[in-house]
């Protein structure tokens, strides 16, 4: 788990920032730049991932040189231990040696621009350009419950926790990897639809992705969510098994989002369309069936993930292979990113995910979802910049919403009507008003 030590002197470094500062952490941005003519403000960017196969878009970008073709030629690409690293370096900004955009869980440049998950509740404006991919995570459990071939229903799976909790006296632990993100709501989902409470009935617990795997080797979980290529590397390892899918959970799911300061947007909104047309091409030829096999041999290198190409090639081909017996070619669950519109960021979605995150305490009920969504999504520079790749007016979604979504266990949000999605779960943690 993440070092308390690294985390506190990350902190300290940002307060100083925040004391020489900086108007533009200060929450206030500066009128918006026009541009003027089509020509890149900056040729520069530092953009953050962390080693995940749905951060391939960022590495083939850099691999297959389309940053370079849409004349983005300074661009770094530079690894994160954790995403609470991916937050203070965003914070930090690449004027002070951090960075000016990332691959990041959805929920986090809501959750950094309102300053609910930053140093002292800094407000440091966001801007989400693209979602990155839908589906691709899974929930993985330890092989002491490879009996109960754990799956989509969790409530032997409570039985069984709350056991152990009984018998041994100590807390049971449900691990994602940074709190209000996708992997946080996925478990948290899949958990409650069972009856089990995270917040009374496990411990829930915070681990970057990469030490997913040797955590649980030491029994420091009892199930996880993260991306691949930890979940299938678990399996390898002998040491647990994947449960499900995360769009088995809701199919197609929002993912991954690509996104960046907002003073950098508004700095320099030509080279952020560069940016957005380098990654969406990147999206599209890591869709593309024939270059899956590519794009794993990609992700392995030391560069990138780090891992064996045999942890992340079957996956990224669409072949799950559950560690429990079952077994699927092709799976309609597999990641997308390009495909069902995979790369535009549906205003929705995003209000799904900020409803997810009132429900468990990490935004207050009475936040205006609606002016913080109009702040941060920037699906006008999606569209400007798929206009200008030439993207097939078809593939260019006709409305913000991708309309009513529906859920494994019979629950339905409706974008229209979050608040009686809201009502409708029965296990929840809200702040009092």
């Amino acid at each position: 788990m993440q070092s308390n030590t690294t985390t506190v002197s990350r902190r300290s470094v940002i307060k100083s920032a925040v004391a020489l500062g900086g108007a533009s952490l200060a929450g206030t941005l500066p009128g918006i730049v026009l541009a003027q003519g089509t020509a890149l403000e900056t040729r520069a960017a530092k953009l953050g991932f962390i080693a995940l196969t749905d951060a391939a878009p960022l590495f083939v970008a850099e691999e297959k040189g389309f940053f370079k073709k849409h004349g983005m030629t300074e661009v770094e690409v530079l690894k994160q231990s954790s995403w609470g690293t991916t937050r203070d370096n965003l914070v930090l900004g690449s004027r002070s040696n951090g960075i000016d955009g990332a691959h990041i869980l959805t929920p986090m440049p809501y959750l950094i621009t309102t300053g609910a998950v930053t140093a002292n509740n800094v407000q440091v404006p966001m801007a989400i350009l693209a979602r990155l991919n839908l589906g691709g995570q899974c929930i993985s459990v330890g092989n002491e419950y490879k009996d109960m071939k754990v799956g989509l229903d969790t409530k032997e799976f409570k039985k069984a926790l709350l056991a152990k909790r009984v018998r041994t006296g100590k807390a049971v632990n449900a691990a994602m990897t940074f709190p209000g993100g996708t992997h946080d709501l996925w478990l948290r989902y899949w958990m409650a639809a069972g009856g089990v409470d995270p917040n009374r009935d496990i411990n829930t617990i915070t681990v970057p992705p990469p030490q997913m795997v040797a955590n649980m080797k030491v029994g420091s979980m009892d199930t996880f969510c993260v991306c691949e290529p930890w979940n299938h590397q678990l399996i390898h390892q002998k040491i647990g098994y994947t449960a499900l899918t995360t769009s088995e959970l809701w199919m197609n799911h929002p993912e991954k989002a690509f996104a960046m300061r907002a003073d950098y947007v508004q700095a320099n909104p030509n080279a952020t369309k560069a940016l957005l047309k380098a990654i969406m091409e990147a999206q599209m030829w890591c869709e593309d069936p024939k270059n899956r096999a590519e794009v794993a041999e990609i992700c392995s290198r030391r560069r990138w993930i780090n891992a064996p190409l045999e942890d992340i090639v079957d996956r990224m081909k669409g072949d799950f292979d559950y560690g429990t017996g079952r077994v699927e070619s092709n799976s309609r669950f597999q990641m997308r990113y390009w495909k069902d519109q995979a790369s535009y960021p549906f205003q929705s979605h995003d209000l799904w995910f900020l409803t997810e995150n009132i429900r468990w305490g990490y935004l207050p009920p009475g936040i205006d979802t609606k002016a913080l969504i109009a702040k941060v999504n920037r699906e006008d520079l999606w569209r400007a910049a798929a206009r200008e790749l030439g993207v097939a007016a078809k593939d260019i979604p006709s409305s913000t919403s991708r309309g009513v979504e529906k859920f494994f266990d019979g629950k339905v949000f409706d974008p229209a009507n979050p608040r009686k999605y809201l009502d409708s779960l029965e296990i929840r943690n809200i702040k009092a008003a």
